[in-house]
């Protein structure tokens, strides 16, 4: 089966053929970064109609990438959700209008198992079951994964997700949008123990998150400086960039080491866009060696939104003869739990 994919969930548009026998075929990829650096964040109007003219080219250059014809797609998958109601719109009503042209079955995929089954376009993946970290500007969740479809969310953020707090917290510091890899990057000139930061939600039971008191802390600390310094320093920020980053790492990592003790699973999948962050991974690979397990991630390129990712997660969920009907039903908020598992 050769299935094509389409991502419109936010601010990237994807597009992708994924063949059930040769894997990966066409990998598009558009980022909005620049129309919407200006704002400092993602405008949904604007991510919206640039959805509309980037999507069908795309889909051209995949075609022309993978030399293929229409005649050669067997299924159309595309993100249903979460995401940008507008954005998502645009994907669907693509999608939705080129399977029923073609002739072929379509499907819409949660954007989120798309991430967790990223790892699997690599040749080195994950067995079932895992633990998986989903960590991105929108979702910081621990999932308990027994197969595809069967999953259990055992623990996740009660306000910002990590990805959030890392872009808050770059904006404070007066760094450019998208900011969380500016502010890890900053974070490589910065002193160790200049500045304590909390490790939120570590001194109590449990395996839920909460990052919105780090970025109120950062700001604190910065308000401080400011007072003393007149103008922070170069050194002062890639300083508070270092300490911010530095706890949130620490809080991910006793956070799965507790799910993982919890589950008794020795495989973690790490994915999303946070997934790329150097420093998380490094101590997520010390912390799995200490504990006799291993750690997996999405290569580089597939950690943030992409097509390929959702051509994947559609061609396991097609070739076990899972459809979406006519109707274009997205859906902005979509729980994991309400996803059927694919047997077998």
């Amino acid at each position: 089966m050769r299935v094509l994919g389409i991502e419109t969930s936010c601010d990237e548009t994807g597009v992708a053929i994924y063949d059930e026998e040769r894997g990966l075929l066409a990998n598009q990829l558009y980022t909005q970064i620049a129309l919407h650096a200006d704002y400092g964040g993602v405008v949904p109007e604007l991510a919206s109609r640039d959805h509309i003219r980037k999507t069908a080219p795309l889909i051209d250059a995949a075609l022309k990438e993978a030399g293929l014809t229409a005649a050669d797609i067997d299924g159309v998958a595309y993100t249903a959700g979460p995401g940008l109601i507008g954005a998502l719109l645009v994907g669907s009503t693509i999608a939705r209008s080129l399977a029923y042209a073609w002739n072929v079955p379509a499907i819409g995929i949660h954007h989120m198992e798309g991430h967790l089954l990223a790892p699997m376009l690599d040749s080195h993946r994950p067995d079932f079951p895992f633990l998986a970290l989903l960590v991105s500007g929108g979702h910081t969740q621990l999932v308990k994964v027994e197969g595809v479809g069967q999953y259990q969310v055992i623990g996740e953020s009660i306000d910002d997700a990590a990805g959030e707090a890392f872009d808050k917290t770059a904006k404070l510091l007066g760094l450019d949008y998208p900011g969380g890899a500016a502010l890890a990057r900053l974070a490589s000139d910065g002193h160790a123990g200049r500045f304590a930061f909390p490790r939120p939600m570590t001194d109590r039971p449990g395996l839920d998150f909460s990052f919105s008191g780090l970025k109120t802390f950062a700001a604190n600390t910065i308000n401080k400086l400011v007072k003393q310094e007149g103008e922070l320093s170069a050194q002062s920020k890639a300083d508070i960039a270092y300490a911010f980053q530095e706890a949130v790492v620490d809080t991910l990592a006793i956070k799965c080491k507790r799910a993982l003790q919890q589950t008794g699973y020795k495989r973690l999948v790490i994915a999303g866009g946070v997934s790329a962050n150097q420093q998380l991974r490094e101590n997520l690979a010390q912390m799995m060696k200490k504990l006799g397990g291993e750690v997996f991630y999405p290569p580089p390129q597939f950690c943030t939104d992409n097509g390929a990712m959702i051509a994947y997660a559609g061609m396991l969920r097609l070739a076990k003869g899972q459809h979406s009907g006519l109707a274009l039903d997205i859906k902005p908020r979509w729980p994991m739990s309400e996803l059927p598992a694919i047997e077998g």
